[in-house]
């Protein structure tokens, strides 16, 4: 109504839930023939744990995201050239990721900051690994920093941090159109393909943290997520 575009759709996707993924996705494939562009841009900060019993914050930032993507990557080699756009953030210089323990709450005071920040990292490696299995497709795909944005996200952070934190955020960060600008960059700007796989900030690409740049990382999480999300088979593709 906002838009005046009578071709936007509204489609309920909850990355909190695998079986809200899957619903969605196959709805998606459905009643549109067409996809040119992903934009993996959903993100929370908050403690808890889902129906299929990851962390929340862990599940929503990358499972979901990356269980959304396999299952919709054969539409958009169908319909290349086509994106993925994955909304990161500098937080993932903080990440630190236990493959043996992927999916559940880091231990320490600081739990959820902790999870964020490991999810933060995954998003850069997702976007590594999938540049990789998709050359050749016309398929491209990348990692971005939107800037510290004043949207939501912290919406969840502790009663006693509110007074201290929201201040800063009102007065320091970005609103939500100017964080939109290096995502929408990512998805539209010509000539971009030579760097996918690569992680952007202020409208360019940037080196991300040594551990974001880790390939053989970059592999291993890619291979545990499908065990979490429950893909098996070549190039991941859905279980029966």
């Amino acid at each position: 109504q906002e838009t005046g575009n009578v071709e936007v759709r509204f489609m309920q996707l909850d990355l909190a839930s695998l079986r809200s993924v899957r619903a969605f996705a196959s709805a998606f494939l459905r009643q549109e023939p067409h996809l040119h562009l992903l934009i993996n841009n959903a993100g929370v900060s908050a403690g808890g744990t889902t129906e299929d019993g990851f962390s929340l914050s862990f599940q929503v930032n990358h499972l979901g995201h990356f269980l959304l993507t396999q299952l919709l990557l054969e539409r958009l080699r169908s319909c290349a050239p086509s994106r993925v756009v994955i909304v990161a953030s500098r937080a993932h210089c903080a990440g630190r990721l236990r493959l043996d323990a992927l999916g559940r709450p880091p231990p320490g005071p600081l739990s959820t900051f902790q999870d964020y920040c490991d999810s933060k990292l995954a998003n850069v490696l997702h976007a590594r690994e999938l540049a990789t299995r998709l050359q050749g497709t016309q398929v491209t795909c990348y990692a971005v920093h939107p800037g510290f944005v004043n949207t939501g996200l912290f919406r969840h952070a502790p009663l006693w941090l509110k007074p201290l934190f929201l201040p800063l955020v009102w007065l320091l960060f970005l609103d939500a159109a100017e964080g939109a600008e290096t995502p929408l960059h990512c998805a539209t700007r010509e000539g971009l393909e030579r760097f996918s796989g690569r992680y952007f900030a202020d409208c360019r690409p940037q080196q991300p943290w040594p551990p974001a740049r880790d390939d053989r990382l970059a592999r291993a999480l890619w291979e545990a997520s499908e065990r979490l999300v429950g893909l098996g088979g070549p190039g991941g593709s859905p279980s029966p």
